[in-house]
C-alpha cells in the first residue's frame, strides 16, 4: 500500500494506526521539507489534499508529551521546533517559533510569533510579533503579517480548505483572517479587519454594493466596517468588511502597496 492509502486506511480505523506510522512519518517529515503541501493551486483552484491532514491529525495521536529545551525555555509538548534554520535561510527571532512539520522557504522572517504544523510559508515574508500562522494555513510569497494578525488554523474535517493569504497581500495589524478564507493576491487589509467565512464582504467602490463571502479579490483594499441588522430587541451594527478600492497595477509591490495605503487611508 502507498503511505496515502495506509494514512488514509488508518484515519478511517484507528486500530491500523501502528501499521501507519511509518507512511505518517514520512509523510511529516515532506511537509517539514516542503516537498508535500496540505494545498495546492492547480490551473487556477486551490485544492485541499485531505489525506496530508490525516497524516497530521495521526501525528498527534502517535506522539508521545516529552520535555524540549530552547535557549532558556522549556516545553512539554509532542511537536518538536523546527530544526536547520540557518541551511534553510529563514531568520527566527527568539521566542518566535517555528514547529516541525511546517515549511518556510528561504528569506522568510518571523518575529516573535508562530508557525504551526502544516503551514506554508513563501520566500520574502514576514510573520510580524504575535503574529500567528495556524495549522495548514498556506502564506504566499512576499507576504507581511503585521502584528499580532491571526491565521487561522483549519485542520479538520480533513477536506476543509485551510486560510490562503496569496503572494503579495498585506494584513494589518490584529487583523484575523480564519475558516478557509482567501485572501488574493495583492490585497490590502486594513488593521483589525476580522473575515470569517460568513463575514460580508460589501465592494462599496460602485454604484451599488456587491457581497461575497470567504474570498477577498486580488488587489482590493478593505477596511473593517459595520452594517445595521435587526432583532426582536433593536436595530445593531455587526460586524463587515468593506472594499474600499483597489490597487494599481504596478511591478513593484511596494511601491503599489504604498500608494493604496496613501490613497484609501489604509490603518496598517
Amino acid at each position: 500500500m502507498t503511505d496515502r492509502e495506509l494514512i488514509e486506511a488508518a484515519y478511517a480505523d484507528l486500530d491500523r494506526l501502528g501499521d501507519a506510522k511509518a507512511a505518517v512519518d514520512r509523510t511529516i517529515a515532506a511537509l517539514d521539507a516542503g516537498r508535500l503541501r496540505v494545498a495546492e493551486k492547480i490551473e487556477g483552484e486551490w485544492m485541499v489534499n485531505a489525506w496530508v491532514k490525516e497524516a497530521i491529525f495521526l501525528y498527534f495521536r502517535l506522539s508521545d508529551l516529552q520535555p524540549m529545551e530552547a535557549g532558556p525555555f522549556q516545553y512539554f509538548d509532542k511537536i518538536p521546533t523546527k530544526h536547520d534554520l540557518p541551511e534553510a535561510g529563514v531568520r527566527v527571532v527568539p521566542p518566535g517559533t517555528v514547529r516541525y512539520g511546517a515549511f518556510c522557504e528561504p528569506g522568510v522572517v518571523v518575529m516573535p510569533g508562530y508557525v504551526n504544523i502544516g503551514a506554508y510559508v513563501g520566500a520574502g515574508t514576514m510573520v510580524d510579533t504575535w503574529a500567528t500562522v495556524g495549522s495548514c494555513a498556506q502564506i504566499g510569497r512576499d507576504v507581511h503579517l503585521s502584528g499580532g494578525v491571526g491565521i487561522g488554523g483549519v485542520l479538520e474535517p480533513p477536506g476543509a480548505r485551510p486560510v490562503i493569504i496569496e503572494d503579495g497581500a498585506f494584513i494589518g495589524s490584529r487583523s484575523i483572517v480564519v475558516e478557509g478564507v482567501v485572501v488574493e493576491e495583492g490585497a490590502v487589509l486594513g488593521a483589525n479587519t476580522t473575515i470569517t467565512a460568513s463575514t460580508p464582504i460589501i465592494d462599496v467602490t460602485g454604484e451599488t454594493p456587491v457581497e461575497m463571502r470567504s474570498r477577498v479579490p486580488a488587489g482590493a483594499v478593505v477596511l473593517p466596517g459595520t452594517r445595521p441588522k435587526e432583532f426582536p430587541a433593536g436595530t445593531y451594527d455587526l460586524q463587515c468588511a468593506l472594499i474600499v478600492g483597489s490597487r494599481s497595477a504596478s511591478t513593484d509591490r511596494k511601491t503599489s502597496l504604498n500608494d493604496a495605503l496613501r490613497t484609501f487611508e489604509v490603518p496598517v
